[in-house]
Formats: structure tokens, sequence, C-alpha cells
């Protein structure tokens, strides 16, 4: 039986058209050249048919890998680049990985039995005919866990890419972002400048955020997205000014209202929106009027074909963004027996309107009584001289456990009796906000707070 050619990522690359590009740190590649050209040395078709590991050091080979092997591979397992060695080996055999995609940057797999490997590179080299596309590829991306293994959750490409709206038209889009494209975040960012035939910036792991607002402003970013922790740490920055983006956008972490506000300040006249999304719930919704939070109405009917649901303060999604189910031996249900994941994210409505609290994973027992460390950091960022924060736990001999948080200033105080004030001030806003048992015990100014490979705070708790 003859094999029909299926869609693929690649299709949505021509020769023709407008230049298109990724850039990271110090390199380029032009993805028009992509639709008769290979950036795998011309070997992709030994990994036709095979679950293949990419497993590059560089973002930029990372997103040309991803674009030849669409329709090309079973499978496609996206290393992330922070994973732990001592989980490679239950990546590779619960993922029956067969072909791996290597870079000057990868690690070492010489350990590893893999049938094909393949060096792929950012030089795109001509080939005669444009590869065509025979599988309907599976997705693999890894969970962002904090302790224990990594779980793999498997996507298709039209669950990826469900919430993305081809663009019609209009001016040049060029997208800039703060995630790493082999999370799920970031990858979301590489589907939109691929099928909106925009170009991409791509971040840069361990590079100082001038230099990457540097970059991003090179390139004429027009769109623009990161954590709200990515987003205040450029906010501290004198090269913010630099960039003048049409849109920018925040996901992976509670949006509060003072980062949304700090935002509309800083780029007046562009949109600003916030994303819901998981690695494994896909993207639920945005939210583009400006305000923290989401419309209840939301919950109360289906929208897009996403449907949600409140339990026990906890949010659930069904969507056909969702992922399909995990990958490997003795894995839990992805979702409920009627289709809904539970996003383990607490979510408490005010009027009309639901605002999320925390993990649920991450509250802090004061007492026995519960804290969510996003709330305070919520009340403590609206002090007009805090550019952000961090709430821990610290163990205490009477109620097991007491608030205390790490603040960043926006600008640091000259005298100690300044430190002592803005000290008590916020200290003040939380007495006059939360119940006592949230009021922090203490408070340190540090000057910098440490942003995990996710994007997200590094968390600590005990």
């Amino acid at each position: 039986m003859a094999l029909t050619e299926l869609h693929s990522l690649r299709s949505n690359i021509s020769e023709e058209g407008p230049d298109r590009f990724i850039w990271n740190r110090v390199a380029g590649a032009r993805l028009n050249d992509l639709a008769r050209g290979t950036s795998l040395g011309g070997r992709f078709a030994e990994l036709t048919g095979r679950s293949v590991l990419i497993a590059t050091g560089n973002q930029l080979t990372t997103a040309l890998a991803l674009i030849e092997l669409d329709g090309r591979a079973r499978r496609l397992v996206i290393l992330p680049p922070d994973i732990d060695p001592e989980h490679l080996a239950a990546v590779i055999a619960g993922a029956d990985v067969d072909g791996i995609v290597i870079d000057h940057g990868s690690a070492k797999f010489d350990a590893f039995k893999i049938a094909a490997s393949v060096e792929c590179s950012s030089n795109i080299v001509p080939i005669e005919q444009r590869p065509h596309a025979f599988f309907q590829t599976e997705w693999v991306l890894l969970t962002s866990g904090t302790t224990g293994a990594p779980k793999m959750v498997a996507h298709s490409l039209a669950g990826l890419t469900a919430a993305i709206t081809p663009r019609q038209g209009g001016d040049p889009v060029v997208w800039g972002t703060f995630y790493d494209i082999r999370r799920y975040g970031g990858l979301q960012i590489l589907l939109r400048a691929i099928l909106g035939g925009a170009s991409l910036v791509l971040s840069n792991p361990g590079e100082p955020v001038a230099d990457h607002l540097a970059r991003l402003a090179q390139h004429g970013v027009t769109h623009l997205t990161g954590t709200p922790s990515h987003w205040r740490r450029a906010l501290m920055s004198a090269a913010l000014g630099k960039i003048s983006p049409r849109y920018v956008r925040l996901s992976g972490e509670v949006a509060d209202q003072t980062i949304l506000d700090s935002l509309h300040a800083s780029f007046p006249q562009a949109g600003i929106g916030h994303a819901y999304a998981s690695t494994e719930a896909g993207v639920a919704f945005e939210v583009n009027d400006g305000y923290a939070g989401f419309p209840a109405a939301l919950v109360e009917a289906e929208h897009d074909g996403v449907a949600m649901k409140v339990i026990d303060d906890s949010l659930y999604i069904r969507s056909p963004r969702a992922a399909s189910h995990y990958i490997g031996e003795e894995v839990a249900a992805l979702t409920d027996q009627d289709g809904f994941i539970d996003t383990g994210d607490i979510v408490e409505r005010r009027g009309d309107r639901y605002f999320f609290a925390g993990r649920r994973g991450g509250v802090i027992n004061i007492g026995g009584l519960k804290v969510h460390p996003e709330e305070i950091e919520a009340v403590i960022n609206r002090h007009p001289q805090v550019r952000m924060s961090l709430v821990r736990s610290r163990r205490s001999p009477i109620t097991g456990s007491i608030v205390i948080a790490d603040v960043v200033l926006k600008r640091e105080c000259e005298r100690a009796s300044e430190e002592h004030q803005v000290r008590n001030d916020i200290l003040a806003l939380c007495r006059g906000t939360l119940p006592r048992h949230k009021v922090p015990a203490a408070i340190s100014f540090v000057p910098m707070l440490v942003v995990a490979p996710s994007g997200k705070l590094a968390r600590r708790y005990g």
C-alpha cells in the first residue's frame, strides 16, 4: 500500500516569501532554506520511523531538528537541558528510543546503545528533493518537577498547535522568548513563529538579561514572552528601554496585578496578555483584559472546546489541546474518568473572577493553617519599592513553620534607617491585607532571586 504524504511542521516552511530566521546568541539560520535543505547532513532518512531523542545542546539546532523530523520520526522526545543524568537511562528505555540527534554541545551518550545517531548543525545545506512526511509524529515533553524522575508527556502536533491562530497578513512579526524551547512554554513560541510566518529570537542559558534585551532589540522583536519572574528581572534592567514590542505575553507562574500594571507602564502601546498552560493540560486560555486572574465565565461554560471545573478549590481542565497520555511503565492516568486533568493549581473565586492562590504541593503549614506563598508575594509585590519577592518557610519549634520573605527592591537603600522603614512599610501592608498567620515573621532584602531553568522562581520549603 502506498504511503500518503501528511501535513507536517515543515509544510509551513516555504522557499518563497519574506526571509524568516531563527537566531541564538552567536548564530542564525534562514528558515526558508529548510524547504529544500537539511541541517542533519542529509542523514534524516536514517531517523525515519524511529523514536528519536532530541539531545542537542543548542536551542537553534533543536528547532531545526524538530522541523525536519516532524512527519519523519514516529516519536520525538525533547530532552530539556537541566535533566539529571541519572534519569537518562529511564527516559531512553521508557520512550523506546532507537535514534538520537546531537550537536557539538550535547552530552556524551556513548554508554547507551542507540541504533542511529545523527549530528545536527545550524548550517543548512541544499538537498535535491523536499522530504515527504509519512508519520503522525508523537511529540514527547518532560515535566519540570523539582523532585524525582520527570514524567514523559505525549502530545500530537495538532494538540500542540490547537491554540495557535495562523496570522493573515499584516506587518512582519519577530517573536522573542525568555523560555527554553525544550520546555512546553518555549516550544509553544517556536510553533507560533513557524505557523505564523515569523522569525524567532531564542534565549541563551546564563546570558545576562541586558545582553538578551540588546539582542531582541537588534532583531526588532515585536512579540515577547516569558514568565512573570522573567519579566520582573527584565524590568530591573536599564536595557529594557531598547525594545518596544507590540505584544507582551506572560505564562508559567501567577501573573499578579502588579506585574501586569508594570508592563503596561513600560509598554503603553503594547497588548499585554497572560495565558494559563501546563505540559499536561496544554494552553487552556488567554486573558487580555489587563487584569489578574480570569473570568468565572470560563469555568461556567465551555470555550473553544476547553471545559474547566473547580473541585475543592483545585482547577481541572478537559481540552483538545491537552496531552494524550504519559509514557513509560507504572505511570498514573493522565485524566479522570470524565477526561479532566487535575492541574494541582488552587484557585479562589472573588466576585465574577477566579484568582490563582498557588500550587497544592507548595502549601506551607503554619500551626495547622494553610498558606500559599504566591498569595503573600502578590501583596508584597504591591509595595512601590518592591521589584519581586519569594516567600518560603522556616522551621519553628512552636508552630512547625513560620513564613519569611526574600525581597528584591527596585533600588538599594542608601541608609540603614531607610531599609528599616521600607521593611516596616512592607510588614504594615501585609498586616493590613493578610490574616495574621500569613504575615511574614521576617523580611530579608536580597540583590536577586534564583530563577530555575523553567523560568519560574526556584522555590524551597522547610
